[in-house]
This record gives structure tokens, sequence and C-alpha cells, in this order.
């Protein structure tokens, strides 16, 4: 008998989560070397509670759909864990003869994952445990970029061109699109790409620079005088110059965050009271980081990659680690997965870079360079008429 396996979810969910939990369960399937393999129900909720879901003999043609199944197929949760939780953790651990645990997440989850793995050494548990990699946000920090963003990237890019068609198409309005990103603007800032693909002004505003609301509506203002329409991306997160965000929902998640929203509306209020202009906001949310008709490829692939990677390295003998994408450009883009320390990883964001911001609203060809090859290429030709 081989080593049972546990693999969970944790934050929110993307358009390629599933495919990392594929990529677990078929590598823990080809290795020869695994017992049962279970999944925690609703991520850390489930592990406390002993609520596990056993994969181990659900049907090859089951798993193989998870590839193109948004959202998270064994559920998520923003529950963070206390000092308390980590006992019944270990609890479940021992309870279901756990020999490797993978957490696949965010920021937050290599934390939950490092503690873990702390915790099980000094009990003497033994536990392989392995981060996976997974935001949209592309934040973690140790790897070339994270799976989840190069989906989400293409939607950003893909979903600002068709409405920069739209204001360019009827220039009678600006037209203002809020996407996700509280802390970092990663996503963002592939929205950009629509000023590329079509012949409207776009203006695109990051967390990373503090916004002066005077300064953007005189930008907005001058962008719309031009004529040929005029849209404007912003994060759901950024922030004014006394460092408050531009719009706040008030609320706070489980990992202890506050949740932004309301960016783009608060930014038309503003276009329509004082500039005088029509404006409409935009805000597609959690469609942003779900959508498999525009996920990218190279990221459903890489993030298959990194799950079976992960199972490979913890039969290895491999634990304490998250796995990292390693990337290269030139000639032609291809990457390569290694293994980096969690306490690394844990609860360090990497931001955008501010050299790839210029002007605070324009997005230097740098990041195209960087992040085109994540969305996968193939990107439409429109007919531009006008």
């Amino acid at each position: 008998m081989g080593k049972n396996i546990l693999v969970a979810h944790g934050g929110g969910p993307t358009a390629v989560i599933n495919s990392s939990l594929q990529g677990v369960v078929e590598g823990a399937r080809a290795s020869g070397q695994v017992g049962k393999i279970y999944a925690a129900r609703f991520g850390a909720e489930g592990i406390l509670a002993g609520d596990l879901i056993d994969l181990t003999d659900v049907p090859a043609a089951t798993i193989a759909k998870l590839g193109h199944t948004p959202a998270s197929a064994i559920g998520s949760c923003r529950r963070k864990l206390t000092d308390t939780d980590y006992p019944t953790v270990l609890e479940t651990l021992k309870k279901f003869d756990i020999g490797c645990f993978f957490y696949n997440g965010g920021n937050d989850s290599m934390d939950t994952c490092n503690k873990v793995n702390e915790l099980a050494k000094k009990e003497g548990l033994d536990v392989r445990v392995i981060g996976i990699p997974k935001t949209m946000d592309n934040d973690l920090d140790l790897t070339d970029h994270c799976p989840g963003f190069g989906s989400a990237a293409r939607y950003a890019a893909l979903s600002a061109a068709e409405l920069a068609l739209d204001a360019s198409g009827l220039p009678i309005h600006v037209v203002v699109l809020e996407l996700m990103g509280r802390n970092a603007g990663w996503v963002t800032a592939a929205s950009a790409l629509a000023g590329r693909l079509t012949d409207c002004q776009v203006l695109t505003y990051l967390p990373e620079v503090p916004v002066d609301e005077d300064k953007m509506l005189a930008d907005i203002e001058k962008a719309y005088a031009k004529g040929k329409g005029l849209l404007v991306t912003v994060s759901e997160g950024i922030r004014g110059l006394d460092g408050k965000p531009l719009a706040d929902t008030g609320i706070v998640d489980g990992f202890g965050h506050t949740v932004p929203g309301g960016t783009a509306q608060h930014v038309t209020d503003q276009i329509i009271q004082k500039l005088g202009l029509k404006s409409r906001a935009e805000k597609p949310g959690l469609l942003g980081r779900a959508s498999i008709p525009y996920v990218s490829q190279v990221d459903r692939e890489e993030a298959y990659a990194v799950g079976k990677f992960a199972v490979e390295s913890a039969l290895n003998g491999e634990s304490g680690h998250m796995v990292a994408i390693d990337a290269v450009r030139k000639p032609a883009y291809s990457s390569s997965l290694s293994l980096v320390p969690l306490d690394k990883v844990a609860n360090v964001e990497k931001k955008f870079p501010l050299e790839w911001i210029v002007d605070g609203n324009q997005i230097a060809d740098g990041f195209f360079d960087y992040a085109m090859p994540l969305m996968g290429g193939d990107f439409p030709e429109y007919a531009l008429l006008r």
C-alpha cells in the first residue's frame, strides 16, 4: 500500500485551478506509489471537519473533465487557520494516514502550507508538504508567474478590447471597466492591450501608484476630447493620495483582507458630476477569474504540470516547498518547474513593477513582452474602418 495523499484548495478559484487538481490525481495514479487520493471538501473547512472526498476510484473520464471545469470542483474557502486549528489539522492527517499534503492557493495558503509543514516536523509526523501556486493576481514571489494569471489576463485583455470597440464605435460616453486586483495590478495591466488591438484611447490605473483624482479627471477629459472613444480600466483596489481605496465595501474577508469594490462606479460618478460627460461603469467581477471560453491554453497546461510536479516531488522525498515556474521568452516561450522554500514565499506579495507604469496610466512594452505568451496568443485582428 502506497502513501495516502490529501489535496486542498484555498482562496478564490481560477479558471485553471481544477487543471492542477487533475495533474495531482493523474500524477498520483501514474506513480504507482499512492494509496488513497483524498480532497478536502471546501479547503481548510473540510480538513478541520474531517470531511474529505475520496477521489481514488473516480472514473478517469470524470477526472479528465477537470481541465474544462471552472471554479473549484472540490470547493475552496477563505478560512485563515489559527494556532488553535492546527492540532485538529494534524489529527485529520493522522486519522486518514496522510503521507503527502498539497495545498493549492496564494499567499495566505502558502503560509498555511508552511505552518502545517513546520508543525508536522515538530510533532514527528511523516508528512511531505508541497504548495501548489494558484492566483489570478500573479502576486506570489519566487515564481515567474502564477497559474490562473494567464487566463485572467486574457479575459481582461479581450473583454477590454470589446468594450474599447464599443466605446469608439459610439463615442458618446466614457466607459470605465473595473477588474480584480486588491493590491497588485497585474490583471488590470493586461486590459491595456485593448489600446493596441483597437483605435480607442485607453487609460489604465493600478493599485501600485496612488491616484491623484484631479489629475485622473484631467487626463480623462483630454483623452475623451480626441474623439476616438475612451476606455478607462481600473483595478478594484486603486487608492487615492491619502492611501485610502477610492471605493470600499466595508467588508472584511476570512483572511482579514478588506474587500474592495465599486471603484468603476465611483470613477463614473466623478466623470459625470465633475466633467459633465456621459459615463458607464462595467464590472465583470468573478467572470474575470472563472471564464473557461477565454482560458489560456498555456495557463491550463502549466497548471496541470505544477499539480503533477508537486506529487512527483513529494514522492521523491521533498517537503516544505512550493512549485515555481521558471520561464524564458526568447527566442520562443518555454517554461520549466522547480521548488522554492515555503517560508520564503508565505505572505510575500509581488507587486506590479513600477518601471512598467508610464505617466501613471500607461503600460510599458516590457509588460506585454512578459505577459502575452502567458495569455496564449491568437489574439483577434479587428477590422478598423473609421
